[in-house]
Protein backbone atom coordinates (compact mmCIF):
# COMPACT_ATOMS: atom_id res chain seq x y z
CA UNK A 1 0.00 0.00 0.00
CA UNK A 2 0.98 3.35 -0.72
CA UNK A 3 1.54 6.84 0.47
CA UNK A 4 -1.84 7.66 -1.37
CA UNK A 5 -3.60 5.26 -0.12
CA UNK A 6 -2.69 5.42 3.84
CA UNK A 7 -2.73 9.23 3.63
CA UNK A 8 -5.42 10.40 1.15
CA UNK A 9 -5.84 13.33 0.02
CA UNK A 10 -2.91 15.00 1.66
CA UNK A 11 0.41 16.25 -0.89
CA UNK A 12 3.76 14.29 0.21
CA UNK A 13 5.49 17.29 1.05
CA UNK A 14 3.01 18.02 4.06
CA UNK A 15 2.75 14.75 5.68
CA UNK A 16 5.00 14.11 8.65
CA UNK A 17 7.23 11.35 9.78
CA UNK A 18 4.98 10.12 12.42
CA UNK A 19 2.06 10.14 10.18
CA UNK A 20 3.70 8.19 6.80
CA UNK A 21 3.47 4.51 7.21
CA UNK A 22 6.84 2.49 7.44
CA UNK A 23 7.98 4.21 10.54
CA UNK A 24 9.19 0.75 11.72
CA UNK A 25 12.18 0.66 8.80
CA UNK A 26 13.17 4.35 9.61
CA UNK A 27 13.66 3.27 13.29
CA UNK A 28 15.65 0.30 12.12
CA UNK A 29 17.86 2.37 10.06
CA UNK A 30 18.08 4.61 12.60
CA UNK A 31 19.13 2.34 15.77
CA UNK A 32 21.60 0.39 13.09
CA UNK A 33 23.35 3.28 11.93
CA UNK A 34 24.02 4.29 15.59
CA UNK A 35 25.45 1.00 16.27
CA UNK A 36 27.53 1.42 13.76
CA UNK A 37 28.83 4.82 14.57
CA UNK A 38 29.32 3.77 17.95
CA UNK A 39 31.47 0.78 17.37
CA UNK A 40 33.31 2.45 14.51
CA UNK A 41 34.41 5.40 16.40
CA UNK A 42 35.34 3.33 19.36
CA UNK A 43 37.13 0.92 17.25
CA UNK A 44 39.47 4.14 15.96
CA UNK A 45 42.06 3.70 18.82
CA UNK A 46 41.28 0.08 19.46
CA UNK A 47 41.17 -1.29 15.83
CA UNK A 48 42.12 -4.99 16.88
CA UNK A 49 39.77 -5.30 19.70
CA UNK A 50 36.57 -3.20 19.00
CA UNK A 51 37.68 -3.11 15.34
CA UNK A 52 36.73 -7.19 15.05
CA UNK A 53 33.21 -6.30 16.31
CA UNK A 54 33.03 -3.31 14.40
CA UNK A 55 34.12 -5.28 11.48
CA UNK A 56 31.49 -7.69 12.41
CA UNK A 57 28.52 -5.26 12.51
CA UNK A 58 29.03 -3.85 8.98
CA UNK A 59 29.33 -6.88 7.39
CA UNK A 60 26.15 -8.19 8.91
CA UNK A 61 25.16 -4.70 7.56
CA UNK A 62 25.67 -5.56 4.04
CA UNK A 63 24.64 -8.93 4.24
CA UNK A 64 21.52 -7.55 5.87
CA UNK A 65 21.51 -4.69 3.13
CA UNK A 66 21.92 -6.98 0.33
CA UNK A 67 19.24 -9.18 1.14
CA UNK A 68 16.85 -5.94 1.22
CA UNK A 69 17.94 -4.19 -1.79
CA UNK A 70 17.13 -7.64 -3.44
CA UNK A 71 13.90 -8.11 -1.47
CA UNK A 72 12.78 -4.46 -2.91
CA UNK A 73 13.90 -4.63 -6.39
CA UNK A 74 12.07 -7.38 -6.75
CA UNK A 75 8.97 -5.56 -5.31
CA UNK A 76 9.61 -2.73 -7.53
CA UNK A 77 9.40 -4.97 -10.30
CA UNK A 78 6.56 -6.27 -9.62
CA UNK A 79 4.97 -2.99 -8.85
CA UNK A 80 6.27 -1.82 -12.29
CA UNK A 81 3.26 -3.75 -13.89
CA UNK A 82 0.82 -0.97 -12.93
CA UNK A 83 2.91 1.96 -11.66
CA UNK A 84 5.64 3.73 -13.02
CA UNK A 85 8.68 2.70 -10.96
CA UNK A 86 11.98 4.96 -11.44
CA UNK A 87 15.08 3.47 -9.69
CA UNK A 88 15.89 6.99 -8.84
CA UNK A 89 12.35 6.53 -7.05
CA UNK A 90 13.13 3.13 -5.63
CA UNK A 91 16.35 3.12 -3.86
CA UNK A 92 16.54 7.64 -3.61
CA UNK A 93 13.21 7.98 -2.70
CA UNK A 94 12.76 10.99 -5.35
CA UNK A 95 9.25 12.00 -6.17
CA UNK A 96 7.67 8.72 -3.68
CA UNK A 97 8.14 9.82 -0.55
CA UNK A 98 7.26 12.78 2.04
CA UNK A 99 10.37 15.24 1.94
CA UNK A 100 10.63 14.16 6.07
CA UNK A 101 10.54 10.55 5.64
CA UNK A 102 12.61 10.99 2.17
CA UNK A 103 15.60 13.10 4.28
CA UNK A 104 15.86 10.95 7.27
CA UNK A 105 16.55 8.19 5.52
CA UNK A 106 19.42 9.87 2.70
CA UNK A 107 20.25 11.71 6.60
CA UNK A 108 21.27 8.47 8.05
CA UNK A 109 22.47 6.63 4.65
CA UNK A 110 24.66 9.87 4.28
CA UNK A 111 26.01 9.44 7.90
CA UNK A 112 26.66 6.00 7.33
CA UNK A 113 29.01 7.04 4.76
CA UNK A 114 30.37 9.34 6.64
CA UNK A 115 31.47 7.28 9.39
CA UNK A 116 32.59 4.34 7.78
CA UNK A 117 35.14 6.47 5.27
CA UNK A 118 36.49 8.40 8.27
CA UNK A 119 36.78 5.46 9.88
CA UNK A 120 38.64 3.47 7.22
CA UNK A 121 40.28 6.75 6.89
CA UNK A 122 41.95 7.08 10.22
CA UNK A 123 43.20 3.61 10.59
CA UNK A 124 43.69 2.34 7.02
CA UNK A 125 45.11 -1.36 5.97
CA UNK A 126 42.82 -2.63 9.55
CA UNK A 127 39.68 -4.22 10.41
CA UNK A 128 37.54 -0.19 10.23
CA UNK A 129 38.28 -0.97 5.95
CA UNK A 130 34.90 -3.12 6.38
CA UNK A 131 32.92 -0.51 7.59
CA UNK A 132 32.86 1.18 3.77
CA UNK A 133 30.50 -1.91 3.13
CA UNK A 134 27.76 -1.07 5.82
CA UNK A 135 25.93 1.61 4.03
CA UNK A 136 24.32 -0.93 1.58
CA UNK A 137 21.97 -1.62 4.42
CA UNK A 138 20.63 1.84 4.64
CA UNK A 139 20.31 2.03 0.19
CA UNK A 140 18.25 -1.22 0.58
CA UNK A 141 16.47 -0.56 4.08
CA UNK A 142 15.17 2.90 2.04
CA UNK A 143 14.49 0.56 -1.08
CA UNK A 144 12.28 -1.32 1.04
CA UNK A 145 10.32 1.94 2.18
CA UNK A 146 10.00 2.72 -1.37
CA UNK A 147 8.98 -0.72 -3.05
CA UNK A 148 6.57 -0.90 0.20
CA UNK A 149 5.32 2.67 0.78
CA UNK A 150 6.18 4.93 -2.04
CA UNK A 151 3.47 6.63 -4.13
CA UNK A 152 4.79 6.31 -7.55
CA UNK A 153 2.37 7.27 -10.19
CA UNK A 154 0.53 4.77 -12.00
CA UNK A 155 1.62 3.42 -15.57
CA UNK A 156 0.21 5.41 -18.93
CA UNK A 157 -2.07 3.05 -20.94
CA UNK A 158 0.15 2.10 -24.16
CA UNK A 159 -1.23 3.57 -27.31
CA UNK A 160 -4.52 4.29 -25.06
CA UNK A 161 -5.66 0.99 -24.90
CA UNK A 162 -7.91 -0.49 -22.55
CA UNK A 163 -6.43 -3.71 -19.87
CA UNK A 164 -8.86 -5.78 -21.53
CA UNK A 165 -6.72 -8.67 -21.69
Amino acid sequence: MDVSERVSGTPLDRIAVADAPGNRLLVVDLGATVVLGVLLVAAIPAPNTVGVVAAGWSVVLFVVGCGLFLWAYAIGVQRSRTDAVSIDGLFLLTGVAPRAVRRRFLGLLAAQCIVSVAAAAARPFTTLAFGVLAPMFGLGIQGLWAARHGHFEPRPDPAGKGSGR
